[in-house]
């Protein structure tokens, strides 16, 4: 029975997870949770996964929680030292990183050093700190597998494969729901018009940046800590169905490719089950009923947040910081309706602008970092 703990249970990949683990009766046990403050879900959970630890991140929420379920027999914890409780959980085998943002960093971090695989779902880790993370991870002998369905598609693409014989990466994207839009256009999307993803269910933050091609920059910079292949090695190709979730091409000119139905389940499941496939319930491909899968080149002249990412990238050290940080400040101040969709890319650029790079930074350089994007992003909106 694999023991799993998950940072962030209450959240979209996180009630999937669960859900993967009720499916499969007997084959995993769950050890820790986190949420944010949904206190009511996670005192659900704790009720019929039975972990030793749950944490939340207020105090206040702590005590409500501890009080809800005094009757069972779990230590609840709070804060950053919660988050870190619920990594390093002493019996747990894996961490499923299901939290949104850099907030995921530390316990990460923290997880590794215990030895804990990683089943990684909060891309910002590897985004802001992938120079950290995989060296660590390789130092500790830990396995990250990606939870990503474009990321465990490219991870299942190269099973058996010689890594050295990878020619190019090809990543993934339905294109949201404003494929084919003009940049004026994007200036008078509504939240409502964003959140409505024509492919995939996810959470809020996440689906704003599929619809701003944001989330498809910080994949490419993803992969290429997850894969050790440069950014020039990483080709992003629209496939509006969302049924080849990646492909990887080989030096001889073979692609491999994976395919299935938009459902984050089958690389939530793998990435618990692996090198094993479970069965999963579910609706499978009609090659038949499909009929076709087309293929169009993205626009990052109208997808800024797409192109700022791979300048990012190229420039590394702490700009992937810069461009995360403001991404995850300007969508918040969108979803409250407090500027435009473009706006987003308005404040992503003029951080980048502003920040002199670090080379090499550390974990409390880079926290700095963000504090200090969104001191900037405070300014500009006062």
């Amino acid at each position: 029975m694999k023991k799993i703990a998950i940072l962030g249970s209450t959240g979209s990949i996180g009630t999937q997870t669960l859900e993967v683990v009720k499916a499969n009766p007997g084959r995993f046990e769950v050890t820790a949770l986190s949420a944010g403050h949904n206190i009511g879900l996670l005192e659900q959970q704790i009720r019929a996964f039975r972990p030793r630890i749950a944490a939340v991140w207020e105090e206040a929420d702590a005590r409500r929680l501890a009080e809800a379920v005094r009757d069972v027999p779990v230590e609840i914890c709070w804060g950053m030292d919660g988050l870190n409780a619920v990594a390093s959980e002493e019996s747990s085998q894996v961490l499923v990183t299901a939290i949104v943002g850099m907030i995921g960093i530390v316990p990460t971090i923290t997880a590794i050093r215990a030895g804990k695989d990683i089943a990684l779902a909060n891309k910002e880790t590897l985004v802001t700190a992938g120079h950290i993370i995989m060296k660590l991870a390789a130092e500790k002998g830990v396995r990250i597998l990606p939870i990503d369905s474009e990321h465990s598609a490219i991870f299942q693409s190269m099973n058996g494969e010689d890594r050295g014989a990878v020619s190019r990466i090809l990543l993934t994207a339905s294109g949201g729901p404003f494929r084919g839009k003009t940049f004026e256009e994007l200036k008078k999307v509504r939240v409502e018009d964003a959140l409505r993803h024509p492919n995939w269910n996810m959470g809020r933050k996440i689906t704003i940046d599929s619809a701003s091609m944001v989330n498809k920059g910080l994949e490419v910079i993803e992969a290429k800590w997850l894969f050790g292949v440069t950014l020039d090695q990483i080709q992003v190709v629209i496939q509006p169905q969302s049924i080849i979730h990646s492909m990887v091409e080989y030096a001889d000119g073979a692609v491999i490719a994976q395919l299935g139905t938009p459902d984050m389940k089958l690389p939530i499941q793998y990435a618990l089950t692996w090198p094993e496939r479970l069965p999963l319930a579910g609706p499978r491909l009609d090659f038949a009923a499909l009929a076709s899968i087309t293929f169009e080149a993205p626009k990052p002249e109208t997808f800024l947040g797409l192109s700022y990412a791979m300048e990012a990238g190229r420039a590394g050290g702490s700009l992937p910081t810069v461009f995360n940080a403001a991404n995850e400040r300007a969508v918040a101040l969108f979803l409250d309706k407090k500027i435009g969709f473009t706006d987003i890319y308005r404040i992503i650029r003029t951080c980048m602008d502003r920040h002199s790079l670090i080379a090499d930074p550390t974990v409390e350089e880079i926290l700095e970092t963000e504090k200090e994007v969104y001191r900037w992003i405070d300014e500009m909106q006062h």
